[in-house]
């Protein structure tokens, strides 16, 4: 039966709610708007670099096969930046203009929880004394106030310092101040994977209808990852299907957003340990513990887990840190232990997510199943921050240096699911209820004076020892906000709050069809297309037809901006086609010449489609005839051909050079199919030779690297710069496969920048990108359908 996995497609949720970023390296910066109409500037640049869930999904699972190939060990050539922002109540309402809800939201929801923000809401929380928010660092509701949080993840040190400063220096030019930095790393070692009491953090993730593919044999578990239950989407994200009984009454501008809790949790190490070795000396002198019980022991049964992850209802008596088996740590449930006897009720496990174990106060109902808590689940993607604790240290390490998590989850309903677990789960003595004594609260992050430690007496009845434990994780700082979707981040940049399918309406936005980042002066076209197309109501309606994606386009050699206009071949499948396209701000285009089959042209002919055109850099129109480099697939596999094109009428063709196979190109070793090349715009014919961005398909995925091509009879090409992802390029976001480039023709080194159409799928956008050091890109408009070119219908 085929799998329903539609979200891992999705350009509209943002990534790191489904697909998380699973990075080591994050920042995560907290914004102010000193202005809307700049803050709108500064999103509307913003909005292209943002990570979709599709692209993160992409990479993470080619990170993963990757991984397995090499016995475990990460891949280097693999890396990425991923970006994803979100906004507070007040900030959306400040880059909207207008109240997010015109009526005052249902009492007691999550959206409710939203507009009023963490700071109002701490005591419910507990979230008093040291941990109330007048001692927070950022989000405290005075001082700065906090309207953005954008999250910079990125493999290396390196790469987040760079995006970082790229954030900076934006954030500044549109007077958008950053509040609050916070740095945060995955520990080294022995380490990874792990928070800084030294416990294994983010196993008990659920998984989510739609995204992961379920068991075949347990189908409501995750494959690979038994104990993994699916839950609905709609826990997540709003507007997808809820467990039942969630909450499913979102606004427009909500749906595939999803809304965020940030909490930066300050960890005191050694006052925790320390405080584990005394209630351990309590219990001795109890008799309530086993004599070999160490302070690891205890530690692992306030947690409900071993440092390793493995489950303590599996490993009663030690930790198992190599056990082949990890993979099944969450398959368990506390049926057999309702009483708390080897898995306490009190633990952090217990307490964060009962599974299947929870008693009803009538002992006569059943336990709960695991099902009917799903619409309490959350989605966790923290981190930790500071260095490690060593005792030895006397710099970062050392027992005062600042350590801690930095807490991300993501949720439908903050009331519901984030606030429920925290102040009627884990700050609630009275949970599980019925009990007596009580269980007591979490004593792994809350003061717990009133813990109830239950363990088997000689005689074989139950035993009860009270415990009392400090406070050694303490709240410095908590933002609620908001993740839109990628059409309402678009919205907001035109000053509208809109969802998903409204964005495209106009919306009172003269001449902006809302998917070209509000471009001043557009006329809604993206450019490039004819100005045939209908306003109806403010929407752009494109003219009927099939749209023709293009394989490669190649400029005329004799007719580049002749009289106002250019010419250009495109190739689509066996047939090519002839058109042009005008100077100007409307880029007027038109069918010169309808589809020929390849073969009528000599040069081309036994080609079954033709891949890209590659022109040879120094061999362009010397007497009258250009050279290039033709890449097609026959058979199943890519070969090239040299071939010239004569100017003049009739543009004869003709075959210089046969088929070869790719291996003379020392520069795409390892290629299995290349897709297209793009010029460097200000390295071509610089000390002799030319530079390219080459884009290639290998391994099933498209990649791009850098190379050039020597002047000369022999053409010496060169890898400059081995294989990297099209996450590099902020104005690809959300691509997962370029078909071609096609220059704007009165675009091209204007103002230190090049412009360029990017046909992707049955789509193009249009982008930029700047001469000098890193070559900036970004998008300029799009994407929209093909069929929005009147020539290419």
């Amino acid at each position: 039966m085929a799998t329903d996995l539609r979200l891992r497609d999705s350009e509209e949720i943002q990534g790191d709610v489904l697909a998380g970023f699973r990075k080591d390296n994050v920042s995560v910066l907290f914004l102010k708007f000193e202005d809307a109409a700049r803050a709108r500037d500064w999103l509307r640049q913003l909005a292209p670099q943002i990570a979709t869930t599709r692209a993160v999904a992409a990479f993470n699972e080619a990170f993963s096969e990757a991984r397995r190939t090499s016995g475990g060990d990460d891949p280097k050539t693999l890396r990425a930046t991923w970006l994803g922002v979100s906004f507070t109540y007040e900030g959306l309402r400040m880059l909207s203009t207008t109240d997010p809800f015109p009526q005052p939201p249902p009492v007691g929801s999550g959206l409710e929880a939203f507009k009023e923000g963490s700071a109002r809401r701490a005591g419910a929380l507990g979230d008093t004394g040291e941990n109330s928010p007048e001692n927070w660092l950022f989000g405290n509701g005075g001082g700065q106030p906090v309207h953005a949080v954008l999250k910079l993840s990125a493999d290396t040190e390196q790469d987040l310092a760079a995006a970082v400063e790229a954030q900076r220096i934006a954030a500044a030019a549109c007077r958008v101040l950053i509040v609050y930095q916070q740095n945060a790393r995955t520990l080294l070692g022995s380490r990874r994977g792990k928070e800084h009491f030294g416990f294994k953090d983010g196993i008990s993730e659920p998984g989510v209808r739609g995204f992961d593919r379920p068991d075949p044999n347990r189908p409501g578990e995750v494959e690979g990852h038994p104990g993994t239950r699916i839950v609905p989407a709609g826990e997540f994200v709003c507007g997808e299907e809820p467990a039942p009984g969630s909450f499913r009454d979102f606004p427009d501008w909500a749906r595939a957003g999803s809304f965020q809790v940030v909490r930066r949790l300050a960890q005191d190490v050694p006052g925790w340990w320390s405080q584990v070795a005394v209630r351990l000396k309590e219990l001795r002198l109890a008799k309530a513990v086993p004599d070999g019980a160490t302070t690891e022991w205890l530690a692992a049964r306030m947690v409900g887990r071993w440092r390793s992850g493995a489950p303590v209802c599996h490993f009663q008596d030690r930790d198992v840190p190599n056990d082949p088996g990890a993979a099944s740590d969450n398959d368990f449930d506390f049926r057999d232990d309702l009483e708390g006897l080897v898995t306490p009720l009190w633990s952090h496990l217990r307490k964060t997510s009962p599974r299947a174990g929870l008693q009803a106060p009538d002992p006569s109902h059943p336990p709960f199943d695991a099902e009917e808590l799903d619409g309490r689940r959350i989605m966790r993607r923290g981190t930790p921050y500071g260095a490690p604790f060593d005792p030895a240290s006397e710099g970062p390490g050392g027992p005062d240096d600042p350590r801690g998590l930095l807490f991300i989850c993501y949720q439908a309903d903050i009331q519901r699911q984030f606030e429920f677990i925290q102040a009627d789960w884990m700050d609630q003595p009275d949970f599980p209820p019925g009990r007596n004594p009580v269980p007591g609260k979490d004593p792994v992050v809350l003061e717990a004076p009133d813990v109830d430690f239950e363990s088997r007496d000689s005689d074989g009845t139950v035993k009860h020892t009270p415990l009392s434990f400090a406070q050694f994780v303490r709240t410095t700082g908590s933002v609620y906000a908001f993740m839109p979707s990628l059409s309402t981040l678009r919205g907001l940049a035109d000053g509208r709050l809109v969802g998903p399918g409204q964005a495209a309406q106009g919306g009172g936005q003269s001449g902006q069809t809302g998917q070209g980042g509000g471009q001043s002066g557009q006329t809604g076209q993206s450019g490039g297309q004819s100005q045939t197309q209908s306003q109806q109501g403010g929407q752009t309606t494109a003219p009927a037809g099939p749209a023709y994606p293009c394989d490669d386009l190649l400029a005329v050699p004799d007719q580049w901006r002749r009289g106002g206009r250019s010419q250009f071949w495109v190739c689509h499948g066996d047939r090519y086609r002839k058109i042009s396209v005008a100077d100007g701000a409307a880029h007027t285009d038109r069918t010169v010449k309808g589809d020929t089959p390849l073969g009528d042209l000599p040069c081309f002919r036994g080609i079954e489609r033709i891949d890209c055109l590659l022109p040879m850099p120094d061999l362009q129109n010397p007497g009258g005839k250009s050279w290039y480099w033709v890449f097609h697939t026959t058979g199943g596999r890519q070969q090239y051909r040299a071939v010239s094109i004569t100017a003049g009428t009739g543009h004869t063709g003709t075959a210089e050079r046969p088929d070869r196979d790719l291996t003379p190109w020392r520069s795409l070793a390892g290629v299995d199919r290349v897709d297209c090349f793009l010029p460097v715009p200000d390295q071509q014919r610089t000390g002799g030779k030319s530079w390219y961005w080459a884009f290639h398909t290998t391994g099933g995925r498209q990649r791009y690297r850098l190379v050039s091509v020597a002047d000369g009879a022999a053409h010496t090409d060169v890898l400059e710069r081995s294989d990297r992802e099209l996450s590099q390029w902020g104005s690809l976001n959300g691509v997962t496969a370029v078909n071609c480039f096609l220059p704007v023709p009165d675009a091209q080194r204007t103002g230190g920048k090049s412009e360029y159409w990017v046909f992707h799928g049955d789509s193009y956008r249009r982008i930029s990108v700047a001469d000098g050091s890193g070559h900036p890109d970004r998008l300029v408009s799009g994407p929209r359908s093909c069929s929005a070119w009147n020539s290419l219908t």
